[in-house]
């Protein structure tokens, strides 16, 4: 009796054990949509794209690819956070979603920590400072000059809360006033600059460069605290006078809370493998985005201690929660 009672005790820990490995092990079953908070054309949807053929190449699984753009990202994110916990809803997002949204809006449609569980870092970029031709300055420093003279004159763009909080760090640390126009992505708020409706835009180095070299707009500098290797032409806002200024945007990969742990360990190994392939760092490099990987536990830190650093910004820019 005692042996049967042993017997069933391990079987039913077999099925136990069995049953806690088969979501990964049957992962995926169907295709994987990645939920990109942004249009396309931005930073984050060429890095969806760049990871979803490789994980399709690598990996044999169907990933497409959804640009739900607006609210500063949160139309996406409430859509993720609402999706079934079964790892083929990814969120391939951004401080703006997961950082800085949280100081910027008094409300939001979604918890950053209570509705997703974190996968993984995918990387980090630095934005840079594109001005129309018609902004009678030639560098960083005769445009705060001139936005001291002129105030509220100049305009600047925004498609996302990493480019609007990098504008209103300008205008705080710099000491002179600009008007803001919201978009809802960053490639919209460049053609209109492009096409002379507003003075300026900070944007991440995919989207500006291009423009800068080809010079239909004038490229002053870049948001980080030393040159970026990608565009080592362009100064540092702290070159060009503004002491303090430091601020670089970063990606990552969420899923619906919830979400069986096994899963997400088995898309964490994926992405992370897809992320140090040398033909992706490459191709991440060229759109602006330096590669990086993280475990799920590392992103949920560092996602609590990016939240405490956006505040600080928010609070230093003297940005009133919407």
């Amino acid at each position: 009796m005692l042996r049967l009672i042993a017997t069933a005790g391990w079987l039913f820990a077999s099925v136990l054990a069995g049953s806690n490995q088969a979501p990964a092990q049957q992962y995926p079953e169907r295709a994987i949509k990645f939920v990109v908070p942004f249009a396309p054309g931005s930073a984050t949807d060429a890095l969806a794209r760049i990871l979803a053929q490789k994980l399709g190449d690598a990996q044999g699984w169907t990933v497409v690819v959804e640009n739900i753009a607006g609210a500063s990202g949160m139309l996406a994110a409430q859509n993720v956070a609402r999706a079934s916990p079964d790892g083929h809803t990814v969120f391939i997002t951004s401080n703006t979603t997961h950082a800085a949204n949280q100081s910027l809006f008094k409300k939001l449609p979604y918890d950053p920590i209570a509705d997703f569980e974190p996968v993984g870092k995918l990387g980090d970029i630095t934005l840079a400072l594109a001005v129309h031709p018609s902004v009678p300055a030639n560098n960083t420093r005769e445009l705060i000059a001139y936005g001291k003279a002129n105030p509220g004159k100049l305009t600047f763009g925004s498609g996302s809360s990493s480019a609007r909080l990098a504008g209103e760090m300008l205008k705080t640390l710099a000491g002179f006033d600009m008007l803001h126009v919201p978009y809802k992505s960053n490639p919209l708020a460049v053609a209109d600059l492009l096409g002379g409706q507003i003075s300026l835009v900070f944007a991440d180095l995919s989207t500006t460069l291009p423009q800068i070299r080809g010079g239909r707009v004038k490229g002053f500098g870049v948001s980080s605290a030393e040159r970026s290797p990608l565009a080592p032409e362009l100064p540092t806002m702290i070159e060009e006078g503004v002491p303090g200024y430091t601020l670089t945007a970063w990606f990552a990969a969420f899923v619906p809370a919830k979400t069986d742990k096994a899963v997400v360990g088995k898309l964490n190994a994926a992405l992370n493998a897809a992320l140090t392939d040398k033909a992706v760092r490459d191709a991440l490099l060229a759109a602006g985005i330096e590669p990086v990987t993280s475990s799920p536990e590392g992103l949920r830190a560092y996602v609590a201690a990016e939240t405490r650093k956006w505040a600080d910004i928010v609070r230093a820019a003297g940005i009133q929660p919407e």
